[in-house]
């Protein structure tokens, strides 16, 4: 990432789309974290009620506990901006898309399996992942008779009953005995698996959105926090053209630089050292930043007490009543 932001500009939203502040948007992105892990929960529960798992399944629902258990962890710290918990978050979220990208492809590989394996009449591959648990679970695949049709026949009954006996069998159809073996390409090329296509792919790229949301807000932290600090505050402020780097708020010898948290922060921040310190010293957050900082120094004291101050520290203050003149 570090190489990739000198020839490639990552997008830095401002606002979460495009009406809301990216500290509100990072809170509801987390909260549909957490409302998507809550899934691995259920799922071991279902592991306690006897329901079989495919190794891939189970390590999906114990990565999704551990990950609800971080993003809880996490998420109070969003309103409070701190650099260390918001950078994690930014990080997490990322790679939880990388996690959740290959988990989804997985299972959609097996899917359009077994989608393909019901068209042939056969069972989907063993090789396939959670093959086990979607055959057993999917309602249509591995067929107890492999028929397209089903014929009755009434026959007069044996004995002195009066009734007749249903005698039914089945015939195997044409498509179910040209029909090839169940292929990925097959799967993808029914025309009912195009929807499930699109909303995956749909669902995938809002994904990477959220991500430029969660970074920029982590970024933004960043450099509030170094901002707030005297020394950067002087740093941020000084004349020059292009980008200015901030200060890293996790060296060695700051605050937040101490401990194993300082070394996780600056191997944090090295990975993309350019995008999380770098940028315009006007930026509009600092804008703002002066507005509320000049705010609170004018709102003390009365109107007009620091323009007398100001006028009595230079000699330019109102003039002095006039001394009594002695009249002759």
């Amino acid at each position: 990432m570090g190489i990739l932001s000198r020839y490639i500009r990552v997008p830095r939203p401002r606002r979460f789309l495009y009406f809301m502040s990216l500290r509100t948007g990072v809170e509801m992105i987390s909260l549909s974290v957490v409302f998507n892990k809550l899934t691995g929960f259920f799922g071991l529960l279902a592991v306690l009620a006897g329901l079989r798992l495919s190794p891939l399944q189970l390590s999906m629902y114990i990565y999704s506990v551990g990950a609800l258990i971080l993003v809880a962890f996490l998420m109070p710290h969003i309103r409070k901006q701190s650099p260390f918990q918001c950078l994690a978050l930014a990080w997490f979220y990322a790679l939880d898309t990388i996690i959740n990208t290959a988990f989804t492809s997985a299972f959609a590989v097996t899917w359009f399996l077994a989608v393909s394996a019901d068209n042939a009449n056969q069972s989907i591959p063993s090789g396939a992942p959670g093959s086990s648990t979607i055959d057993e679970t999917a309602g249509f695949t591995s067929p107890k008779h492999n028929v397209t049709e089903v014929h009755v026949v009434a026959s007069p009954a044996a004995g002195l009953s009066a009734g007749q006996e249903a005698v039914a069998y089945g015939i195997a159809g044409s498509a179910a005995a040209t029909a090839s073996s169940p292929s990925l390409g097959h799967g993808v090329g029914i025309e009912e698996s195009i929807p499930s296509i699109v909303v995956v792919v749909f669902l995938t790229l809002v994904r990477v959105y959220f991500i430029f949301v969660v970074m920029a807000f982590a970024r933004q932290a960043l450099r509030q926090y170094m901002y707030t600090s005297s020394s950067a505050k002087l740093h941020l402020h000084t004349e020059g053209v292009g980008e200015t780097a901030a200060e890293n708020p996790f060296a060695v010898g700051s605050p937040e630089g101490a401990g194993w948290r300082g070394q996780l922060g600056r191997i944090m921040v090295k990975i993309g050292e350019s995008y999380w310190l770098g940028g315009q010293a006007d930026d509009a957050w600092v804008k703002g930043l002066d507005g509320r900082f000049k705010t609170t120094k004018a709102a003390g004291g009365p109107p007009g007490t620091l323009e007398r101050e100001r006028r009595a520290r230079s000699g330019t203050g109102p003039p002095l009543p006039p001394s009594n003149i002695i009249k002759i």
